[in-house]
Parts: structure tokens; C-alpha cells; sequence
């Protein structure tokens, strides 16, 4: 995600600027080329049509973009609930899961380290699913996830097709087993697995928008569409230039860099929906989930007591991953 409060002139000139700008520039000069000095007036098309075009390749190129920056904040609204389920879940793990009088406890029960392997394996899901939505699962694992797992079964969840799923079950395990020895009532055990739900939700809902690509018809077609409307545009500007004799005998030219502009603006804009189309694909301008999850890291980890967290994730070229 792009944190700076306005774009710098570099970023929007390698991400959006140059190459679309230098196919239009020349085009354009090209239909210039040919309608004045080698005076092929055919290729001149009333303004009309155009503008008609032009008009609605904007309708649909917003309808678009609407689209995609839904499926971005519904992205982000997500991992903020998994933010907050986050520190309930930890707040649940240290208030509920307690040695009650009169229950029978084992004699090699150890509530903080229980606790801490319950908040240390959400953890590992947080970063686990985070692995999973950018399909970076096989690479990140040992480095990500593993490190806050104690079972070594638990580390080979890696070959699984859906590990936060597993991870899940496995919290949902163990609160089971609480619950049998005594740690855990009856009403916080169904408490915790209601935890357990909300974050289920939460992660199928970020797999079904990763899982369901954005209507192939409506971003192939806007791209379409926009390139028809740029290779159009300058023919009907050509006639309207030329006609404007109080500008000089050099006049049409001028409509080089009007017609290019205008094709760029609507590039742009189409190419800013397009960049919003999947919010978990680790881009510039995507959901900063790496920052989320080591943001979850240091709120649990001082709730564990722990005086050394992380340090928060820090944007690289104004970008936060």
C-alpha cells in the first residue's frame, strides 16, 4: 500500500507514465503526420462519434474501478477483524483458560506456557494465511511460521493444501483437551471455539475474494475499449485543430499532445482499477498484510510480557507490504 499522501512524480512515471504516454504520442503524431503534410484528409472522422465513445468507455471503465476498490476495502475490513479478533482471542487465552478450585489439574500443568503456545500458534496462523493468500507458502514457511510453532507435527502443516485451516483445527484441539482437564468451563470452551469461528470467516471470505478473480469481461473489455477510444481520438480532433486557423499554419500539431493526454487520463484511470483487482497479490498498492500481521505480533507479544518485540514493518519506497 502506498503511504506517502501524494504519489511521487517518479513512481507515477514508471508505473503509469511513460510507455502508454510514448505509444499514444507517437500515434497520434503519426495521424498528424499524415493528415497535414502528406494531406490524407480521409482519415479525418467527425467529433461526434468519439465524444459519444469517449463517454461511455468512462461509464465503463468506472463502473470497473468501483468494483475493484470494493474488493480492496472489503480486503482490508477483513484483516482489520482479524486484527481485533486477534487481541480478543489473546485476552480469552490468559482470563479463561485458568486453573478453577476444585478442579483436577495435572501435575505438569504450566498455564503461561500454555498460554503462550495458544497466542504463539494464532500467531502462526495470522502469518500462515497471510502465506497463503500471496501463494508464498513453500518459500516463507521455515522463516514466517515455523518459528512460533513448538510441535514438530505442527511444522509440517507446510505441505498441506490449506494450512491455517489445520492450524485452526489444532487450537480448536487443544482447547478440547483444556476443557477435559479442567481448565476451561463449559461456557468459555464454546466461547473460544466462537473466536475460532469469526477467524474461519474471516479467512474464507479473504480466500474466496483471492480464489474469484475479477469478471474476466469486465477488465478485458474496459482495456479494450480504452485503446479503441485512444486509436479514435485523434482522428476526430484532427479536423477540429485544423480548422482553428487563428492558431498558425502549424496549428494541427497541436493536437499531438492534447489527443496523447487525454488517452493517457483514461489509461490511467484504467489502470488504476486493475491494480486494485486482487488485494493480497503483494503489489504497491495492494492490503499491507505483512505490516498487519507483525503489527498483531507486537500487540500479543506485549501482552505476553515480552520486552523485546519486533519492530514495526517500515515502508520501502513509500510502499508498505
Amino acid at each position: 500500500m502506498y503511504v506517502r499522501k501524494n504519489l511521487r512524480a517518479r513512481f507515477v512515471w514508471q508505473e503509469y507514465g511513460w510507455r502508454p504516454l510514448l505509444i499514444f504520442a507517437t500515434y497520434d503524431a503519426l495521424i498528424c503526420l499524415l493528415y497535414g503534410p502528406l494531406d490524407v484528409h480521409w482519415l479525418d472522422i467527425p467529433w461526434q462519434p468519439v465524444a459519444l465513445l469517449g463517454t461511455a468507455v468512462a461509464f465503463y471503465i468506472g463502473f470497473k474501478n468501483n468494483g475493484s476498490y470494493d474488493r480492496f476495502w472489503e480486503g482490508r475490513r477483513l484483516w482489520g477483524a482479524v486484527v481485533n479478533t486477534s487481541r480478543v482471542w489473546t485476552l480469552q487465552t490468559f482470563d479463561f483458560v485458568r486453573n478453577l478450585s476444585g478442579s483436577y489439574i495435572s501435575a505438569t500443568a504450566d498455564l503461561p506456557a500454555t498460554h503462550r503456545r495458544l497466542v504463539y500458534r494464532h500467531l502462526a496462523w495470522c502469518n500462515a494465511l497471510r502465506l497463503h493468500l500471496r501463494r508464498q507458502t513453500a518459500e516463507r514457511w521455515d522463516t514466517d511460521v515455523a518459528p512460533f510453532l513448538e510441535n514438530k507435527a505442527e511444522r509440517a502443516l507446510r505441505s498441506m493444501a490449506n494450512p491455517p485451516t489445520h492450524l485452526l483445527r489444532c487450537q480448536s484441539r487443544e482447547l478440547l483437551d483444556l476443557h477435559e482437564q479442567g481448565l476451561l468451563t463449559e461456557f468459555r470452551h464454546v466461547e473460544m471455539m466462537t473466536t475460532i469461528q469469526d477467524l474461519l470467516d474471516a479467512q474464507g471470505a479473504c480466500e474466496r475474494i483471492k480464489n474469484t478473480p475479477f469478471p474476466r469481461q469486465y477488465a478485458y473489455f474496459s482495456y479494450v475499449f480504452v485503446w479503441i477510444f485512444a486509436a479514435l481520438l485523434p482522428l476526430g480532433l484532427v479536423e477540429e485543430f485544423d480548422r482553428r486557423v487563428a492558431l498558425g499554419s502549424h496549428h494541427v500539431w497541436l493536437m499531438v499532445p492534447f489527443a496523447a493526454i487525454v488517452s493517457w487520463v483514461y489509461n490511467t484511470i484504467e489502470r488504476v482499477g486493475h491494480n486494485s483487482e486482487d488485494p493480497f497479490d503483494n503489489r504497491e498498492n495492494d492490503v499491507p498484510i505483512t505490516a498487519i500481521c507483525r503489527s498483531i505480533e507486537i500487540d500479543l507479544r506485549e501482552l505476553l510480557g515480552e520486552t523485546s518485540p519486533p519492530r514495526p514493518v517500515q515502508p520501502i519506497e513509500d510502499v508498505l507490504y
